[in-house]
C-alpha cells in the first residue's frame, strides 16, 4: 500500500499553477512616501519584464506602511548616491530613496543587485549593499532588498523572501473536483502545485527551514499524513493509522511532527520523531484534541479541545504535562496560530452568532480582538515576523485568501483566477 501512495502522490510533478491577484483593501493613513528608482540593467543577462525596482515598490505598497512614487513622478533617475540631489526629492515629497543597478558577478555565473537606501531629509546613506543572486532568482533577490529595506525603516525583519503554501479546489465535472497543493511567493508569484489528486488534501504546514512540507491527504480513501520535501519531490508517509491522522505541525526544530490521531478512539494529539517513527501520546481525553501548534522555543504545545464543551485553546507542555486552558472569551476559538512573541495567539473565534472570523488573543492582558469581517473566516497564519496573518474566506461563493496586519489596519485579498483557495500556510523566513 506504501508504494501505491507514493504513486499517486508522484504523478504528477512540480507544475504551474494560477498566480494570485493581490488586492489592497485597506492601508496605513500617512504611509511613509517613498521612491524607488528604476535600476541601471548593467548585465550581459536579457532584462525581465519586471524590473527589480517594480517588485521592491509592489512589496513596499502591499505592506499598507509605505507609499511608492510612480515611475511617471520621478523628475530624475538616479543610480549612485552621489547623483542624488537631496533637493529635487525633497520638493517632491519623498522621505527615503532607493536606488541601485544590476550588474553580473564576478564569477560570471549570476548576478548582483547593488541597492542604496538614503535619507532624503539628512542626506545619509541608510544601507549601501551588494546582494548576489543566482541565475534565475532575480525576482527572490528583490525580495530579499525589499526586508532590508523594510527592516531599516521600520524596525522589524520583512517577510517578502517568503513562501505560502495553499490548497485550490476545482470543478471537473460532475460531482468530482481537484485538489491542488500550490506553493508561491508571498507576493502571488511563481505558484508551483506540489501535488494533486480528485481526493481532499488538507491542512500543509512548514518545516522550519522550508524545505518540506507536511500534509493530509487521502489518496488512498483515507487520511495520512506525508511529509514532501520541496527540493527533491521525496515524500514519506509519517502516518497511516487506524481513523484520524490530521493536523501536523513540525517542532522548531524540524525533527518531530505534532499530529492529531484517533488510534485510541477519539483524536488527541501525539507526537512522531521523523528520524526513527517513535511515538508519544500527549493528550489522553475522550474529547476532540487537534489542531496542535509549537511554541517558538519548543517547550509547549497549543491545541484545540472541546473537552470543556466546546473548542477552546489548550497549552500543555511538549511532554504533555502542565495542561491548562487557554480561551475563555467567546463560545469558539480553535485553529491557534502563534506569533512571533507567544504572548499573540491568532485563533478562529466566534461568539455563537454563526460568524467565524479571524482574532488575535492577547495572552498578557487576556483580551481578545477581532480582525475581520466576513462569516467563514479560518486556517489563520502569522507571517514569520509577525506583522501579518494569512486566512481563508469566503467571498461571492469562492473561497479566496487575505491578509490583516497584527494591528487590523492593514487588509489585502489574494484572489485565484479560479478555484477555491483555502488552508493557508505561511512559510518561515527563507535563506
Amino acid at each position: 500500500m506504501p508504494g501505491l501512495i507514493l504513486l499517486v502522490l508522484l504523478a504528477f510533478p512540480l507544475l504551474a499553477s494560477a498566480q494570485l491577484r493581490i488586492e489592497i483593501v485597506d492601508g496605513v493613513e500617512g504611509a511613509m512616501p517613498i521612491a524607488v528608482v528604476p535600476f541601471a540593467w548593467d548585465s550581459d543577462l536579457p532584462e525581465p519584464a519586471t524590473g527589480v525596482a517594480e517588485i521592491i515598490s509592489a512589496n513596499l505598497a502591499r505592506s499598507g506602511l509605505f507609499e511608492p512614487m510612480a515611475e511617471a513622478q520621478m523628475i530624475e533617475q538616479p543610480v549612485r548616491p552621489p547623483e542624488v540631489r537631496f533637493g529635487t526629492w525633497r520638493l517632491l515629497r519623498v522621505d527615503h530613496l532607493v536606488i541601485g543597478r544590476v550588474v553580473d558577478s564576478p564569477d560570471g555565473i549570476g548576478q548582483e543587485i547593488e541597492y542604496h537606501l538614503l535619507d532624503v531629509h539628512s542626506g545619509r546613506i541608510l544601507l549601501s549593499q551588494a546582494l548576489s543572486v543566482s541565475p534565475g532568482d532575480l525576482r527572490f533577490g528583490a525580495h530579499r532588498v525589499s526586508d532590508a529595506v523594510y527592516e531599516s525603516l521600520i524596525g522589524v525583519p520583512g517577510a517578502f523572501a517568503t513562501r505560502m503554501a495553499y490548497v485550490v479546489v476545482s470543478d471537473i465535472g460532475g460531482d468530482d473536483e481537484l485538489f491542488e497543493l500550490v506553493v508561491a511567493d508571498a507576493d502571488g508569484f511563481n505558484p508551483q502545485t506540489v501535488v494533486r489528486n480528485t481526493q481532499p488534501i488538507l491542512s500543509p504546514a512548514w518545516s522550519p527551514d522550508g524545505r518540506r512540507l507536511a500534509y493530509v491527504s487521502f489518496a488512498t480513501g483515507r487520511s495520512n499524513v506525508i511529509v514532501q520535501d520541496l527540493f527533491t519531490g521525496q515524500t514519506e508517509i509519517v502516518s497511516s493509522s487506524r481513523g484520524i491522522n490530521g493536523a501536523p505541525a513540525f517542532s522548531p526544530d524540524g525533527q518531530r511532527l505534532a499530529v492529531s490521531l484517533s488510534q485510541g478512539g477519539s483524536p488527541d494529539v501525539w507526537l512522531i520523531d521523523l528520524s526513527n517513527g517513535r511515538r508519544q501520546q500527549l493528550t489522553h481525553h475522550w474529547s476532540i484534541n487537534t489542531e496542535p501548534a509549537w511554541s517558538p522555543d519548543g517547550e509547549r504545545i497549543y491545541f484545540t479541545s472541546d473537552r470543556a464543551g466546546r473548542p477552546q485553546v489548550h497549552v500543555m507542555d511538549a511532554d504533555g504535562g502542565n495542561l491548562q486552558r487557554v480561551t475563555f472569551d467567546g463560545r469558539y476559538n480553535a485553529g491557534v496560530s502563534i506569533g512571533l512573541e507567544e504572548r499573540f495567539l491568532a485563533v478562529v473565534h466566534s461568539e455563537g452568532d454563526n460568524d467565524f472570523r479571524i482574532a488575535i488573543f492577547d495572552r498578557e492582558n487576556e483580551r481578545m480582538r477581532v480582525l475581520s469581517d466576513g462569516r467563514l473566516d479560518e486556517s489563520p497564519s502569522f507571517a514569520p515576523n509577525g506583522s501579518m496573518l494569512l486566512y481563508a474566506a469566503r467571498e461571492n461563493g469562492r473561497g479566496v485568501l487575505a491578509a490583516v496586519s497584527a494591528d487590523g489596519r492593514i487588509r489585502q485579498r489574494l484572489v485565484a483566477s479560479e478555484g477555491d483557495v483555502r488552508e493557508p500556510a505561511w512559510s518561515p523566513m527563507i535563506r
